[in-house]
C-alpha cells in the first residue's frame, strides 16, 4: 500500500480515543499543537459543523458516500454534513451557483474540468464566474466507452478507427451517429473525443455529440438515442448486464492511471471556513483509504447499491472495482490494472499537472479560450496545499514531493509535458486550434 498502515492505524487510534475523551474542540487543539502551521487554531474547532455536498450516482463518488456512511465527517467535527444526490452535472453546476444559502450545495463530487469552467464563467448563466477550489482528487481510472450492439460485428476496441467507415456511411445518409458524454468539456467528453480523434474521427464533424446524464445512459442506448457513450461505472457494466451493448475500452487503457473526478467547494466557502474545509478533506482522505482496500470492496458495493445512493445491484458495482471486467463482447479480464483507484498511486492527491492537461484539452476543442493562461488558472483553482495539510494532520507518510507528475504518455504515443502544453497541442492532428 502507498501509505504506512501502522502509522495510519496508530493515528486513527489516537484520533478516535482523543475524540471520545476530549471532545471535538480539544481534539482540534491537539492537532493544531502538533501541526502549528495548520488551519486549526488551538482550542477551536471548525467554523461550522455543516456542509451540503452533491454527488452523481457514479462509483467515483464513493469517498464522499463512505465519509458519510462510516462516520468520518462526524469524526472530524462535521456531523451535519449532507451528501445530496444530483440528477446531472448541469444540476450540480446550478446548485453550486446557488450555494446552500440559496437551497443549493456548497461543494461536490465533480468532473475535474468543471471547477475551471465555472471559475472562468464559460458554463454558468450569463457567463458569470463562480470561483471554485479543487481540494482533492476522488479517483483514478474506472470509466468506460461503450458501443451499441449494432456494432458488435466490428469488434470495436481501443482503435476507434473500426467505426470510421460505419460512421461515415451514417453521415452520408443524413443520419449521423450520435455519441454521448455527460457534460461539455468534462472528463467523459474529453475521453471520447480523444479516442475518436486518435482513430481519425472528428467528434465535431463526423458524428453528433450529445449530453446525457450518467444514470440515463443505459436507458437512452436501449431506445436507440445514441450509438456510443462515455461514462463512469456502474453504467457500462449495466449496459453489458442488460445485453444492450458492450464496453469497447476502459479509459485507463487510453491513459493509464488517469485523473478523473474531484472534490471541489465554492471558493468563498473555503475562504470563510478554513478549518471546516480541512476537516472535510481529512474525512474524505480517510474514506478514500477505506474504499481503496480490496478487503472492503464487497461492503462498498453494498453501500453504493443502496436505494439512497445508486439503487443498483451490488453485483453491477463490485466486480469492475476489483478489476474483474466482462466487456460484453466475449472479452473478459480477471485482473485488469485499470480498476478504479481511490488512494493508491497518489489517487487522492490533486496534481496540478493533471489539471493542466484538462485545460489544454478544453482549449483544443474550443471549450475555453486558446489564450488562457493555464498555469495561472491552475494555481488559482487547485488547492493541493490544503490536501497536503490534511494529509500531514492524518499522519500520512506518502505525500507527493511535487505538484507535477511529470510527462504523461497516452495510448497512441502522444506525450503531454505540463511544462510545454503548446508542443502537445501541435502534435494533435484533429483540433479546433488553427
Amino acid at each position: 500500500m502507498p501509505f504506512d498502515d501502522k502509522l495510519l492505524l496508530s493515528r486513527r487510534t489516537f484520533l478516535q480515543s482523543s475524540a471520545a475523551s476530549l471532545g471535538t474542540a480539544a481534539l482540534f487543539s491537539a492537532i493544531g499543537a502538533s501541526f502549528p502551521g495548520g488551519a486549526f487554531a488551538q482550542g477551536t474547532g471548525p467554523e461550522t459543523t455543516k456542509a451540503v455536498l452533491g454527488f452523481i450516482a457514479l462509483t467515483d463518488a464513493a469517498p464522499l458516500i463512505v465519509a458519510k456512511e462510516k462516520g468520518y465527517f462526524e469524526k472530524h467535527g462535521m456531523p451535519d454534513v449532507e451528501v445530496v444526490k444530483q440528477s446531472s452535472w448541469g444540476t450540480t453546476r446550478d446548485n453550486l451557483v446557488l450555494g446552500s444559502d440559496g437551497s443549493g450545495i456548497d461543494g461536490a463530487h465533480i468532473l475535474t474540468p468543471m471547477p475551471y469552467l465555472m471559475t472562468a464563467g464559460t458554463v454558468t448563466q450569463n457567463n458569470q464566474p463562480l470561483p471554485m477550489a479543487i481540494l482533492a482528487r476522488l479517483n483514478l481510472d474506472g470509466q468506460g466507452i461503450s458501443v451499441g450492439k449494432a456494432y458488435a460485428d466490428l469488434k470495436v476496441g481501443l482503435d476507434s478507427g473500426a467505426l470510421k467507415e460505419a460512421f461515415a456511411a451514417r453521415k452520408a445518409a443524413g443520419t449521423p451517429a450520435k455519441v454521448a458524454m455527460t457534460f461539455p468539456g468534462g472528463t467523459h467528453d474529453l475521453w471520447i473525443r480523444y479516442w475518436l480523434a486518435a482513430g481519425g474521427i472528428d467528434p465535431d464533424k463526423d458524428v453528433e455529440t450529445i449530453v446525457v446524464p450518467p444514470p440515463q445512459m443505459v436507458a437512452n442506448m436501449k431506445v436507440g438515442t445514441m450509438d456510443a457513450f462515455c461514462v463512469g461505472e456502474p453504467w457500462n457494466a449495466q449496459l453489458v448486464e442488460q445485453g444492450i451493448g458492450y464496453t469497447a475500452l476502459t479509459t485507463g487503457e487510453l491513459w493509464n492511471r488517469h485523473p478523473e473526478k474531484s472534490f471541489a467547494m465554492r471558493a468563498d466557502w473555503v475562504e470563510k471556513n478554513p478549518k471546516a474545509t480541512l476537516a472535510l478533506v481529512m474525512a474524505v482522505q480517510e474514506a478514500a483509504q477505506w474504499a481503496d482496500d480490496m478487503a472492503n470492496k464487497d461492503e462498498l458495493a453494498d453501500i453504493l447499491g443502496k436505494r439512497a445512493w445508486f439503487n443498483v445491484k451490488p453485483a453491477d458495482i463490485g466486480p469492475r472495482m476489483k478489476g474483474e471486467i466482462d466487456y460484453g463482447n466475449g472479452r473478459t479480464v480477471a485482473d485488469s490494472p485499470h480498476f478504479m483507484k481511490f488512494w493508491r498511486d497518489d489517487a487522492s492527491y490533486p496534481f496540478k499537472s493533471h489539471d493542466a492537461w484538462f485545460l489544454t484539452e478544453d482549449m483544443r476543442w474550443g471549450k475555453i479560450e486558446a489564450t488562457t493562461d493555464v498555469k495561472a488558472m491552475v494555481d488559482r483553482v487547485n488547492r493541493e496545499d490544503i490536501w497536503r495539510e490534511a494529509a500531514k494532520a492524518l499522519g500520512v507518510s506518502a505525500i507527493p514531493a511535487s505538484p507535477s507528475r511529470g510527462k504523461e504518455t497516452f495510448f497512441d504515443g502522444k506525450v503531454f509535458d505540463p511544462e510545454n502544453p503548446a508542443e502537445y497541442l501541435k502534435s494533435l492532428t484533429i483540433s479546433r486550434i488553427a
